[in-house]
């Protein structure tokens, strides 16, 4: 094994298929993970050779091991795996390689334990604290014990396939779905999650009372259940207007919801905190209701709860083996700096950055992408690639909406001054990482209000995200209010924006009054000609 200063292990984690990422840690410490997606790649992109490139760059020390996140090229068979494999606690494998004429050390454990681990290592409790841990996700849904030794036994399967079942809604409900038997959109069950929130609380009817209860069958198997197989339920491309769909999607959330929480109170026999992994870790009316069923003394969610987490959980799993050790430091913003790869930016005026300016013209209606410093791990947005707005009028909602070419029933997340937080929504505890849904209880920020009056905010606070917080305070003291709509900036089908180029096209084709990159506004020539007059 090749040795480093201060004897810090290096280890770096890799993910192959969708959700692809690539981890280091240095010692006990998070220094980067790098998303395949980001960087305007693909959505759900697997690791790329451009992305590896980028790695070779950014690795300045020689890495003692390769930990591979276990995976599988076919539908479950043992010849199919790679590395230990999708599913499994007990599998690890561990030998020398050479790699690029180094000997290095391999490093493999399955996909399940990738999102146990990174949960478990992310997570503010120390190691010794037993945990539960809740995996579900497109194909896991289970309940797993954590004990003081970083053991891990599965407590019992809920039911397999949970993500996949709720998307499938919205592919059944969409006429221009033509996917085959088991296959689903990873984009489809964010969009039935906000569809869900304009659901009725009355009664349903026969047809979707036979969905949902297809769905939440633990018998059937998903992988060979088609859409056209309730070609005759009324739900059967029914479209997304349709009243009745809405309220079907917010049925079957709650029957899934209320099946796992069924399921967990006959395991849960102390109040040890719960893990929530997996890419159902992403909906937040679920998180909400998990901490609501005071089960647990503590709810804990990553950021990178969907596959984006697992080069890190593997990482973490491969220093647990090595060293005993199972718990980092880490920072949200842990991916790519920013790259400034351009000179020149057209009808876009440069000038130096300075927050009283930005806030005066968020204040006055401008739309404004935001570039700062590393962006962040997981698929949320956290003040670092932004597209800002005012949270007023409620038409700001329709005009991020069609920037971003998204449904118009998708709501945009608030971004607020933790400080503040009680203004505005209830409960009023810091939410760091946008994953729980809260009520709003403010009449002042209707463009971040979903119809069911609930929004999903992120917190700010100085040590979190200096720059952001000095924005929201600057806007603050021009408005009165300490809220900003966030959404994520990305062209449609794209992870994250990183670099100046493509910053400046976003902007050009979607209509944008300016934009942030680190130190320096670039502000439209037409906003910037009004402003002097």
């Amino acid at each position: 094994m090749v040795s480093v200063k201060n004897n810090d292990i290096v280890i770096l984690g890799l993910k192959d298929g969708h959700d692809g990422a690539v981890a280091l840690i240095i010692g006990d410490h998070l220094e980067f993970s790098v998303e395949a997606e980001k960087d305007n790649g693909l959505r759900y992109s697997s690791v790329t050779p451009d992305a590896m490139l980028k790695i070779f760059h950014m690795v300045n020390k020689p890495v003692d091991i390769v930990a591979q996140s276990g995976w599988r090229r076919g539908p479950s068979t043992e010849s199919d795996a790679i590395g230990a494999g999708y599913s499994g606690l007990e599998k690890i494998i561990y030998q020398k390689r050479s790699i690029f004429g180094n000997e290095v050390t391999y490093f493999s454990s399955s996909h399940e334990r990738s999102h146990l681990l990174c949960g478990y290592g992310l997570s503010p409790f120390p190691q010794g604290q037993p945990c539960y841990a809740l995996l579900w996700e497109g194909h896991f849904g289970a309940f797993y014990r954590i004990d003081e030794n970083v053991n891990i036994t599965k407590l019992g399967s809920a039911l397999e396939n949970p993500g996949d079942r709720f998307a499938f809604l919205y592919a059944l409900a969409d006429p221009t779905f033509n996917l085959g038997a088991g296959k689903i959109r990873l984009s489809d069950a964010g969009k039935l999650m906000a569809l869900a929130a304009y659901g009725e609380k009355g009664d349903i009817d026969e047809d979707a009372r036979h969905i949902i209860a297809t769905l939440l069958d633990k018998s059937m198997d998903f992988r060979a259940l088609h859409k056209r197989q309730v070609h005759n339920n009324i739900y059967y491309n029914i479209g997304f207007d349709d009243p009745r769909l809405a309220s079907l999607a917010h049925h079957l959330s709650n029957a899934i919801f209320n099946l796992f929480r069924d399921f967990a109170q006959q395991l849960v026999f102390d109040k040890a905190p719960l893990l929530i992994v997996g890419g159902c870790g992403l909906n937040c009316n679920w998180n909400s209701k998990w901490k609501e069923t005071q089960l647990f003394s503590d709810v804990f969610i990553p950021p990178c709860t969907n596959d984006s987490g697992s080069a890190i959980g593997t990482a973490i799993d491969a220093l647990l083996h090595t060293k005993g050790v199972a718990k980092i430091t880490w920072s949200p913003y842990a991916g790519e700096l920013s790259q400034i790869d351009i000179n020149n930016t057209g009808t876009f005026i440069s000038e130096p950055y300075d927050m009283q300016r930005v806030a005066q013209l968020l204040h006055e209606g401008c739309i404004l992408g935001w570039v700062q410093g590393r962006y962040e791990m997981g698929p949320r947005a956290l003040g670092n690639r932004s597209i800002l707005a005012a949270p007023w009028p409620r038409e700001n909602l329709d005009r991020l909406n069609k920037i971003k070419k998204r449904e118009s029933f998708r709501p945009i997340a608030p971004i607020c001054l933790e400080e503040c937080m009680g203004e505005y929504f209830y409960p009023s505890n810091p939410s760091p990482f946008m994953l729980e849904f809260r009520k709003v209880i403010s009449a002042k920020i209707p463009a971040v209000t979903h119809v069911d009056n609930s929004a999903r905010p992120q917190s700010v606070n100085k040590s979190q995200n200096l720059r952001m917080h000095q924005l929201l305070t600057a806007y603050r003291d021009v408005s009165g209010v300490g809220v900003l709509c966030n959404t994520s900036l990305n062209f449609n089908g794209r992870g994250f924006i990183n670099r100046l180029s493509d910053l400046h096209r976003f902007a050009s084709e979607h209509d944008l009054d300016g934009f942030v990159i680190e130190d320096t506004l670039f502000i439209n020539s037409d906003r910037h000609n009004e402003n002097i007059k």
